[in-house]
């Protein structure tokens, strides 16, 4: 089922009766029993682009890169830097804007900028019951009913399926530089990331990779990243020897590597993303034990690969939230790809579901039971 209009869509849903499974360009893991397939590419195009007012509108269809295209020829962009996890989920096709906006998927920026959701002006979707429904706006004075755009934004298509997306952008970057501190252990990696991030130096990207090295990168004009870049290594002069890197093509590369997680490229284990409080990574490392682990905003966000069939979240006693990213069909069906809900969340989610998923047609049982 791929309807080409947001009416062609209303109609599908209004008339259907069974399950089926929501997809934009296939680069998220299915599994093998998830229903029929509800396909979103056909509602694709930008629709409005006004580079004076910042805003972009496209259907929900719309490959990511060609909006990151229409916005470079006006020296624009999505401040949020989706990711692209093909590499790292071994999966292929084009990341949709849609898909971007449902699962909240932001890159490394995100600790200075914000999320995806931090830049939805609206959105235009369809719920269970094949109603359209609008909400927000196309520029950000006129936003309005700013929640619900939040909650489709994190709601991975169990609440209605996206039409249409309002985004903000942001000029593009002058200039960046990044620092690079070798081979630190998890305690001094979170110190030193926390320092930076603390500091008024303005760091947009604060991560450790797989090799036990933290990145550190500054944006925006060039003399006054150059000016925060140096002053912050005298600040951090006390974790060991730290390398400059100037070269754009270089700093592009390290940053496109940590957004994307390829360090996970043909993993044999689960691939687990984990969010916890940067200060609580390094015990949760020392629980887990992962074979290979890549942390990025600042220790908030954490990759790990682990055996397949492990239950990461039977080992956690730290706080926080841990979504199966990659595994075999039955790891999926096992462990179940998001955190189970405390009660009382769980029942105001499953109130939601009711509310706008009356029939039960959305990604069942991606987010938890709808009892």
């Amino acid at each position: 089922m791929t309807p080409t209009s947001e009416a062609e869509l209303a109609e599908l849903i209004s008339a259907a009766t069974t399950p089926f499974a929501i997809r934009g360009g296939g680069t998220r893991v299915l599994n093998a029993d998830d229903g029929p397939i509800l396909d979103t590419t056909g509602m694709s195009g930008i629709s409005l682009y006004e580079p004076g007012a910042l805003t972009v509108v496209a259907g929900s269809g719309t490959p990511v890169q060609e909006i990151a295209n229409a916005l470079k020829a006006e020296n624009q962009r999505l401040a949020f830097e989706p990711p692209n996890l093909n590499d790292a989920l071994g999966t292929s096709g084009e990341s949709t804007i849609g898909g971007v906006a449902a699962s909240n998927a932001s890159g490394p920026r995100r600790i200075a900028v914000g999320a995806c959701r931090d830049f939805m002006l609206g959105v235009r979707f369809v719920d269970g019951a094949g109603n359209i429904v609008k909400n927000g706006g196309r520029v950000m004075k006129n936003v309005t009913g700013y929640d619900l755009v939040k909650l489709m934004s994190s709601a991975h298509g169990t609440l209605g399926v996206l039409s249409e997306v309002s985004l903000k952008v942001l000029p593009n970057v002058e200039f960046q530089v990044s620092l690079r501190l070798a081979d630190l252990s998890a305690q001094q990696a979170i110190d030193a990331m926390s320092s930076a991030l603390g500091s008024p130096f303005e760091v947009s990207g604060a991560a450790r990779d797989a090799d036990g090295s933290v990145l550190l990168r500054f944006e925006g004009f060039e003399a006054s990243v150059r000016y925060r870049a140096e002053s912050l290594m005298k600040n951090l002069a006390a974790f060991g020897a730290i390398e400059q890197i100037e070269d754009q093509e270089t700093c592009e590369a390290l940053w496109s590597d940590i957004r994307d997680a390829r360090a996970f490229a043909k993993g044999q284990g689960d691939l687990w993303r984990i969010s916890v409080k940067p200060s609580d990574a390094p015990e949760f490392l020392e629980q887990v034990q992962p074979s290979k682990t890549l942390l990025d905003w600042g220790g908030g966000l954490i990759w790990a690969e682990l055996p397949s069939g492990t239950d990461i979240r039977a080992k956690m006693t730290v706080a926080g939230h841990a979504t199966l990213m990659r595994a075999g069909t039955d790891n999926f069906a096992k462990l179940g790809r998001f955190h189970p809900e405390p009660t009382p969340l769980a029942k105001i989610s499953a109130d939601l579901r009711a509310r706008f998923d009356p029939k039960g047609l959305f990604n069942p049982g991606l987010m938890g039971d709808l009892s």
